[in-house]
């Protein structure tokens, strides 16, 4: 049986850039491009209308960055992964990136191999990160540490309360938490209260203070 192409939807508002991605995409037989635009809006429309299993995206972008693309995603629960194309080698965008369940980030003047290489590994449920940021990864890793050696019940959180803290680091509301992942807002409040005691964290505006000085950190 002839395997499946990976459908990927390529955005990116510089011509000239977008003409070379699209070149180096379709040297490679097991890649499939299925549509591509200049804006964020209708990157995310394309990705949801022809069913792709990758968004090849450019971090800066009219109508609807690439942060806000992986937002909605995120929200909606849409099955296409996110592959980010950036310029910017900035810690604070990486690790939004991260927390916005990001699995590829790829600096623009990467080799075509790299480009290529990370749309399979997000294709198949891997992350995949720029070699020439493996700093920031490491970096993050180290803070981590420091932080569950701080903070032990970090490492006690669920995977929802987990989820859920790193939405309140992007500052989301209760109601905002609520609806991106499908709950009650009743339940993202048990999931908060839950989280403070776990982290030991008392008064009304701990935790959002714990979430924003910690939002690299888990």
């Amino acid at each position: 049986m002839k395997a499946q192409k990976i459908r990927v939807i390529l955005a990116d508002d510089h011509p000239v850039y977008r003409d070379g991605l699209r070149q180096l995409l379709a040297v490679d037989q097991e890649l499939e491009l299925v549509g591509e635009t200049d804006n964020g809006r209708d990157a995310l429309d394309l990705a949801r209308r022809e069913s792709a299993d990758v968004l090849l995206l450019d971090v800066d972008m009219p109508r609807l960055n690439g942060v806000d693309v992986a937002r909605e995603r995120l929200r909606d629960q849409d099955a296409f992964e996110i592959v980010f194309l950036t310029m910017h080698r900035e810690e604070d965008l990486f690790n939004e990136a991260l927390n916005l369940e990001v699995k590829g980030y790829v600096l623009k003047d990467s080799a075509a191999a790299d480009i290529r290489q990370a749309v399979h590994a997000v294709a198949a449920g891997r992350p995949y990160l720029s070699p020439a940021l493996a700093e920031f990864m490491m970096t993050r890793a180290r803070e981590t540490r420091t932080l569950a050696a701080r903070k032990p019940g970090l490492e006690e959180l669920t995977a929802s309360e987990l989820r859920i803290l790193k939405r309140i680091a992007s500052d989301r509301t209760s109601k905002e938490i609520a609806a991106e992942l499908g709950l009650s807002v009743r339940t993202v409040d048990n999931h908060r209260a839950n989280i403070c005691a776990k982290l030991g964290l008392h008064g009304s505006h701990a935790l959002l203070k714990f979430a924003f000085e910690n939002r690299s950190r888990f």
